[in-house]
Order: structure tokens, then sequence, then C-alpha cells
């Protein structure tokens, strides 16, 4: 049975975008950027909402050729690539090859996929509250860049009861950027096995 991993930079007052949707705050420099390619490399399944799926699918599925990108970038895209994803919309009418769209529940789609060996990761907010409420997500990362954008779409959205964490990783990054790792409770024993 495969963790469900909620991962994204944010910002120290708790955003992952600002009011206008830009990502130009985040600092991902190449020591960062390669941190993110080593733990992608461990995922087998992401799940995205049709919004970041689209935002994702429209720069990662071209960036290995982009001549402009840097290796690390490239390095990405290529594994990014290879990741099968799965989006969650009702809006789409279509995704690429490698992705599957799902028009049904999420909840009920990521129960089935937790079944299956293999981690998985969540991208976007949106999404992610919908699965945090059902209780899904195992893991939570953070890479908290030292930046206050005031407003925007915040990492956490509004829940109806507690979660608490267990603090698993920390590591700091020359660019000011801290990564945060926790388990949900209950599952801390399982997340320290891998």
């Amino acid at each position: 049975m495969g963790k469900l991993i909620y991962s994204l930079s944010v910002s120290l007052d708790g955003f992952v975008e600002s009011s206008t949707h830009s990502l130009d705050w985040a600092s991902i420099d190449e020591e960062l950027h390669s941190f993110f390619n080593d733990q992608s490399r461990g995922i087998s399944t992401s799940l995205y909402g049709g919004r970041m799926y689209e935002l994702m699918f429209g720069y990662w599925s071209t960036a290995e050729a982009d001549p402009a990108a840097s290796p690390v970038e490239r390095e990405f895209a290529g594994i990014w690539k290879r990741i099968p994803r799965v989006v969650f919309s009702t809006t789409l009418d279509e995704v690429d090859p490698g992705s599957r769209l799902v028009r049904s529940d999420p909840v009920e789609e990521v129960v089935r996929l937790k079944a299956q060996p293999g981690d998985m990761d969540v991208g976007g907010p949106t999404l992610a509250s919908a699965l945090m409420r059902a209780g899904l997500i195992d893991e939570y990362r953070l890479a908290v860049h030292p930046i206050i954008l005031g407003a925007g779409t915040p990492f956490f959205t509004e829940l109806d009861a507690r979660v608490p964490l267990k603090l698993l990783e920390t590591r700091t990054f020359a660019s000011g950027v801290v990564y945060l790792r926790y388990a949900a409770a209950g599952r801390a024993d399982a997340a320290q096995d891998t």
C-alpha cells in the first residue's frame, strides 16, 4: 500500500501562489531543484486537478527539449514525463497520453489507488483539501520560501477538524528555503520505514 504525499513550495505565510496566480516569488535554484528531482524519482503516480495539470503540462511536457532550460530543469522534465498522471476534472475534454482523466469523485478514486503499491503525490491545494478532509494524505512536504506574500492561494484550506502531525525531517538550503516533512499522526511509523 502506497503513501499519498502533498508537497509544494509555500511562502512563509502559507501561500502556494500569489493573488495573481504567479509563482515568480519562488526561489528554486539548482540545489533545491535537484532535491525536488530526487524526491520525484520515488513517485509512481501524480494526482492533479485540471488547473494544476494544465500549468504543469504546459511547461514540463516540452522543457526537456528547451535550450533555455537548465540541465536540472531538463532532468525534471524527463522525470515528470515518465510519471503516470491522474487528472481530476469535469471541465477538461482530454489529457495527454501519459495521463488519465477522471470525472468521478476524487476521494473514491484515491482510496482505490492507495490500495496499490507505490507512492503518489498530489499537486494543487484544491484537490489536496478534498483528500485532507477524507484523511487520505499520509505526508506533508513543504518547501518554505523566505518571502511573505500577504495574500494568495493557501497551502492549507479550512478544515473541519485538526490534523495532528509528526515531524519526520527538516533541511535548510543555501537559498534560505526550509524543507519540512511531516507524517499524519498514526501514519508516522509507516512513513519512517521509507
